[in-house]
């Protein structure tokens, strides 16, 4: 109970601490000419390293517009890491995920594929079964040309061996 409590305290105090947070940082421009980690510390501001400006981070963009600072020289959040070397770490990881997942796919199409019999291994199966179908056709024929024969010769078991014999 304690602890929801506390929770419910940080959750309300959440707010006015991140707009002190902004009044402390204030506007990004008063940052301009002093060092990245002052510009840095509030969010919303970037910096270029180039013209040692602190400015307002176009949200409205994904990337700063280079009017407004180069690529190699914009820095956000961090101060050691430029845009251009962001950007190319992302492509590395994104194209890396999605190799990934095309192995992933690759992998389990392939093993469903095993799952299933193949045509050769149906194939294989099918004259299996007409071989054993032949076989016992022969079995069957061979069995009533030995009857024939033995009632020919009236070596045919009786179903009674006791009956009488008749001449």
């Amino acid at each position: 109970m304690a602890s929801v409590l506390g929770l419910c305290v940080a959750l309300a105090l959440l707010p006015a601490a991140a707009a002190a947070a902004q009044d402390v940082a204030g506007d990004c421009s008063q940052y301009t000419n002093r060092s990245c980690e002052e510009c840095l510390k509030n969010v919303t501001c970037l910096w270029c390293a180039s013209s040692g400006r602190c400015v307002e981070y176009p949200v409205r963009r994904v990337l700063p517009p280079a009017d407004l600072c180069e690529l190699h020289s914009a820095r956000w959040g961090v101060c050691w890491v430029n845009f251009e070397a962001l950007i190319i770490a992302m492509s590395v990881v994104g194209g890396i995920i999605l190799i990934m997942l095309g192995v992933c796919c690759c992998c389990c199409c392939c093993k469903k594929k095993s799952k299933k019999p193949d045509k050769e291994d149906e194939r294989m199966a099918r004259e299996r079964e007409k071989r054993r179908v032949r076989q016992e056709e022969r079995r069957a024929e061979m069995k009533s040309r030995h009857d024939e024969i033995r009632r020919k010769y009236g070596l045919f078991k009786e179903e009674n061996p006791y009956a009488k014999f008749e001449n």
